[in-house]
């Protein structure tokens, strides 16, 4: 699965289940919650004060180890 800044939360889950720790570690724990099903991944990170392009690079190291 290619991830990208407007890759959806929920579609991320879906497809890559392992990546929920990487999401955990910088706050982001209500991956099961109303706004998760309707975010990009840029939308969380802002949300949780966290640079988009640094986490989806931190994100795609971690699943390349998993």
């Amino acid at each position: 699965m290619e991830i990208k800044r407007d890759t959806m939360i929920s579609e991320i889950i879906e497809e890559c289940p392992q990546a929920m720790p990487a999401f955990q570690a910088i706050g982001m724990h209500c991956m099961g919650c109303a706004l998760a099903s309707g975010e990009t991944l840029e939308q969380a990170c802002y949300a949780h004060e966290v640079d988009p392009d640094m986490f989806l690079e931190k994100l795609k190291e971690y699943l390349a180890t998993v």
